[in-house]
């Protein structure tokens, strides 16, 4: 893999800072967003005077802590437009969640809002070792998803030269990467895996792609996965963060030269770890629920947003921005097994350790008499032995989960692809 790692002079000043600059102006921008949300927002007026606290409450950055969490459901029953803190002809841009669990969250963004995601995205991909000039194949799916529309634009703002070719027809991506020649590509780790296997069909070797780097997002992904993609590929693959409710891709980005987190832009969102249960702040280091305050959103600010991404803060290395660990999952995504904890991703890394199985699963809940039970639904490589790799697999998600599961051993191609984000747990216990 060749080097990548950025120039000091490719750096905004901000991103290396000393910490007490960057702490003064967090404090100074979360005054003023405080003052704009409960000037113009009904939902966090009435929060914050149910909670007895005010902007004129915040003396230090500490002091955040008195103020009352946002949540999905705060969106929704907003819906579509009550979030909004500028009346609704300065809204340049719309965005909005599928609404698979209901009513879509709706997002709204100022002409500047637009401007200042771009100029985020932009160093997230300078971070990650893309310079002006580059070709970068745009891979998220456009539309009120933000992640196309979100990448696509800071492609642009950094000079670069995008493809925006969205998600589906892999056979094409494999052909526009091989004919157009990009040096990144953006796109979610799972749909990664779908371009290896198609290039496998074509009987291509992935590791002659012109691709240096991958930029994966908007889905958990673990170390494993990383090694899988660098090592099919030859090229770098690294993290970035974001989520529509807080802006989009663009709100953290692991460094290409050091890999070891994502460094959040802390100039315009201020991070927290919370205890998931009781809601406490944890300090910098223990595992929690991601919490994010914006600081320069004016469509739509949001204070105290409750991500439900499972991660630890830790300090900045690469940048003096702190950073946040690979998302573990999410608390809403956790499975509770017979008493037990159980991620994906936990099971994702037990797949991709066993030699002989493809890095496809899905996990299949079931009842079991009335008992809840587990299957993993996996592919074997061709010639391995399928039953020593269902062996295998079983035994490893037992020691290290504390939980049997049923292997089903699927035909290759068997294993439901994603299109997009991975649809890891199919809930089949009924009622």
């Amino acid at each position: 893999m060749k080097d990548l790692t950025p120039g000091r002079d490719t750096l905004a000043p901000i991103e290396i800072a000393p910490r007490a600059e960057i702490e003064a102006l967090q404090l100074d921008r979360l005054r003023a967003t405080l003052r704009a949300a409960y000037a113009n927002v009904p939902l966090y007026r009435a929060k914050f005077d149910a909670a007895n606290v005010g902007p004129d409450d915040l003396a230090t950055l500490a002091d955040l802590a008195r103020f009352p969490f946002t949540v999905k459901d705060d969106l929704r029953r907003s819906y579509p437009f009550d979030m909004f803190a500028v009346p609704r002809e300065q809204i340049a841009r719309i965005h909005a969640s599928s609404g698979t669990t209901g009513k879509p969250t709706v997002v709204g963004y100022t002409a500047h809002d637009i401007e200042t995601w771009g100029d985020l995205v932009a160093r997230c991909l300078r971070a990650a070792g893309v310079r002006r000039g580059d070709i970068v194949h745009n891979a998220y799916g456009y539309g009120l998803f933000t992640g196309g529309l979100g990448a696509h634009y800071g492609i642009e703002k950094l000079g670069a030269t995008v493809i925006p070719m969205s998600g589906g027809q892999t056979a094409r991506q494999v052909q526009l990467i091989e004919d157009f020649q990009p040096k990144a590509i953006m796109v979610t780790p799972s749909y990664m895996l779908n371009i290896l296997e198609e290039y496998a069909r074509q009987g291509l070797d992935p590791r002659a792609c012109p691709l240096e780097v991958g930029i994966f997002g908007a889905e958990p992904w673990t170390p494993a996965m990383r090694a899988q993609i660098e090592a099919a590929f030859d090229m770098h693959a690294v993290d970035i963060y974001g989520l529509s409710e807080v802006m989009g891709p663009g709100v953290a980005q692991e460094c290409v030269d050091t890999k070891d987190g994502l460094h959040i832009w802390e100039d315009h969102f201020l991070p927290e770890i919370i205890d998931p249960e009781t809601g406490a702040v944890l300090p910098d280091g223990q595992e929690g629920e991601l919490v994010f305050t914006t600081l320069t959103k004016q469509g739509m600010p949001v204070i105290r947003y409750r991500t439900r991404d499972l991660t630890t803060l830790m300090p900045g290395t690469a940048r003096t921005m702190r950073r946040m660990a690979k998302v573990t999952g999410r608390s809403d995504d956790m499975i509770i097994l017979r008493g037990v904890n159980v991620f994906p991703t936990q099971v994702e890394e037990r797949v991709l350790a066993v030699k002989g199985l493809a890095p496809y699963f899905q996990i299949e809940l079931v009842r079991a008499g009335q008992m809840d039970a587990m299957r993993v639904h996996v592919e074997c490589l061709p010639g391995a032995d399928g039953d020593d790799c269902r062996q295998t697999l079983a035994q490893a998600i037992k020691e290290m989960i504390g939980v049997s599961a049923e292997i089903v051993m699927a035909e290759a191609g068997g294993v439901e692809r994603s299109q997009g984000k991975a649809r890891r747990v199919v809930d089949n216990r009924g009622p």
